[in-house]
């Protein structure tokens, strides 16, 4: 179904208008969901009695939703259960970029910062398809392989839901911007490209004999796809 701008595009707020370096700032929610899908890692800021906190965790994400989950005795979830305003924030680093002079050195990168305020995931059903989003988003196909959460362990999981209403995307591309005059030192300049890898995979020590390697573990990825 082919969207409109509005619906293509975040709103634009006081808090995530890009003011330092506006021509990096994006706000295609496609752009956003990108990031999302390829990070791993979120970083949570929130403040609980005039004492700040970031704290950085797994999620999943389910259209314009962001879930994050974990134990009901955690502090960050138990504050964020309360309907406090939270940021989350989350960065993939895509190369070093070695300038002429020591000011101009930078990085490539692609970022973003949500605002808003977590809603406890109170349905069944909901709850259930944030697990699954968590699985996937860490490995794709893992899901249907594994025994899903029994209701005990539902029971014993808070989930909690941020919507990705008040959000923005930096990135910064290509090569070094030197000074004019810089051109003409006698120094290397360019880009380090950076990526996760992954390595062999080393199998549980009481895995059965017969299990082999699932396909999707062998050719498992998160490079950047532009």
């Amino acid at each position: 179904m082919n969207l409109n701008k509005t619906e293509n595009t975040l709103p634009i707020t006081d808090r995530t208008k890009i003011k330092r370096i506006p021509k990096r700032g994006q706000y295609e929610r496609e752009v956003v969901h990108q990031i999302l899908d390829e990070a791993l890692i979120c970083h949570v800021g929130f403040v609980v009695d005039n004492q700040p906190f970031v704290i950085p965790t797994a999620y999943g994400r389910v259209a314009d939703n962001l879930y994050i989950h974990g134990s009901p005795a955690s502090r960050m979830l138990r504050s964020l259960s309360n309907g406090i305003e939270v940021c989350v924030t989350v960065t993939l680093l895509d190369g070093l970029v070695l300038a002429r002079s020591a000011f101009h050195h930078s990085m490539n990168y692609r970022s973003v910062v949500i605002f808003g305020v977590a809603q406890v995931v109170e349905e069944a059903g909901e709850k259930l398809e944030a697990l699954r989003a968590f699985t996937e988003h860490v490995v794709k196909g893992r899901w249907s392989e594994v025994r899903p959460p029994s209701h005990q362990e539902l029971q014993g999981t808070l989930v909690l839901s941020l919507p990705l209403n008040e959000a923005s995307a930096k990135v910064r591309t290509g090569p070094p911007s030197d000074d004019e005059a810089d051109y003409s030192l006698p120094v290397w300049a360019g880009v380090l490209p950076l990526q996760l890898s992954t390595l062999s995979p080393i199998a549980d020590s009481r895995l059965l004999s017969e299990i082999t390697v699932p396909e999707y573990v062998q050719k498992y990825t998160r490079v950047h796809q532009e």
